[in-house]
């Protein structure tokens, strides 16, 4: 770990952007440029003494985990990332199969769409990044412990309680198909065969639905959501390939006029997660 290089790199990252980049008010006025140091400690969910310690050149080495998330909240292309990892003595991600790192001008649109649930999730169903109303109307992926949906959906059955019941078969149906997509499309992959062990281990239900053999990728379409605090939403969700077919922009929305949008607003003003 090159404690000096890491501290300088992180520094001059961080001071190259405006809180306008990340779609941020720009606040009380700023002495130097770029971002403060709670700032980015905040977007990648991590203390801010922690951050500091980090440019202070006296920071423990980083985890992958969380220089993946610094690599996301201060916008770093694909090499920087890599090169931020080899700074803090780690071997950065492979590059084959899908990409888990999300490239800085989709999360810039991803920080622009303030008043919409939007995400963007991997082809096996991996959330990469969610801006604030997605988590305030599915949950914050970070915080719950399962980034990933298909685990969420089949290990943890209280999660599904966010979607009416009579909707939950066509719901699972839809996640498993499209994971039968990707490991088509990618033999070999270690990340879809991991998955999918983990997946068969949570018991026969998912074991059921992947015998179906039915293949479909993700498409546009209607969502119902039961949200505990502003009660139902009927929304469409968008799909739109952001770099290929392995990651996926989802954006949700509500027909302007309904109850859903005005529950909507109303939980971007409370800014009630579940």
């Amino acid at each position: 770990m090159d404690r000096e290089a890491l501290a300088d790199f992180l520094s001059r990252a961080r001071a190259r952007l405006t809180p306008a980049d990340l779609g941020l008010p720009p606040g009380a006025r700023r002495r130097t440029p770029g971002l403060r140091r709670e700032e980015v400690a905040q977007l990648a969910g991590l203390s801010v003494d922690y951050y500091a310690r980090l440019e202070q050149r006296r920071g423990p080495q980083p985890s992958p985990q969380l220089l993946a998330a610094l690599a996301r909240a201060l916008r770093l292309s694909e090499d920087e990332r890599d090169h931020l990892f080899h700074l803090a003595g780690h071997e950065p991600p492979r590059r084959h199969g899908a990409h888990a790192h999300v490239r800085p001008g989709l999360l810039l649109i991803l920080d622009r769409l303030h008043d919409v649930p939007a995400q963007v999730v991997s082809d096996v169903g991996d959330v990469l990044a969610q801006n604030a109303m997605a988590a305030a109307v599915f949950g914050d992926a970070g915080g719950s412990g399962r980034r990933n949906l298909l685990l969420r959906w089949f290990a943890d059955p209280a999660s599904r309680a966010l979607f009416p019941p009579e909707d939950h078969e066509a719901l699972a149906r839809a996640h498993v198909a499209g994971l039968r997509a990707a490991h088509a499309s990618r033999p070999g992959d270690p990340r879809v065969a991991g998955l999918l062990a983990e997946l068969l281990a949570t018991g026969p239900e998912f074991a059921a639905h992947w015998g179906r053999h039915e293949v479909a990728r993700r498409r546009s379409g209607a969502k119902r959501v039961c949200h505990p605090v502003v009660g139902e939403l009927v929304l469409e969700c968008e799909v739109l390939a952001a770099g290929g077919e392995d990651q996926l922009l989802l954006v949700h929305t509500a027909a302007v006029g309904s109850e859903s949008a005005s529950r909507l607003e109303l939980l971007r003003v409370v800014g009630a997660g579940v």
